[in-house]
């Protein structure tokens, strides 16, 4: 499957931005979808989840929760990562990735069972 993140820009500290992630050659519903990001000097982190479909189970970073949104239209193949309030130290690439791993909810946040990754999206957000 193959995924591009758009959505991304240059906002002020306390806007929003919706980020979009178009998947090609596979079905969402038929895996576990996430957003990470990777901030300046830093590794790529964990920033929200949802089960493949069939589940409404979703899951997100303590340091995003109550702010982003992780949703998908599955009519459209597309994943969307809503995020309010965004805070400076929300600056980062935002990658959307894909996983087809079993016990999903021990894992969700590792980066290695993920076997799908799109080309991330900027996200500046100035003070």
């Amino acid at each position: 499957v193959q995924l591009q993140a758009s959505g991304g820009g240059l906002v002020q500290a306390g806007d929003s931005l919706r980020l979009s992630c178009a998947t090609s050659g596979g079905t969402i519903s038929n895996y576990h979808m996430a957003w990470f990001r990777q901030g300046p000097g830093r590794e790529r982190e964990f920033v929200a989840a949802f089960r493949r479909s069939g589940s409404d189970i979703t899951y997100y970073a303590d340091y995003v929760k109550g702010r982003f949104t992780i949703s998908r239209f599955n009519a459209k193949n597309t994943v969307y990562l809503q995020m309010n309030s965004l805070k400076p130290e929300d600056t980062a690439v935002y990658y959307c990735a894909a996983s087809s791993t079993a016990s999903f909810s021990s894992y969700y946040s590792d980066t290695s069972r993920y076997a799908y990754w799109g080309k991330g999206t900027q996200v500046t957000v100035s003070s």
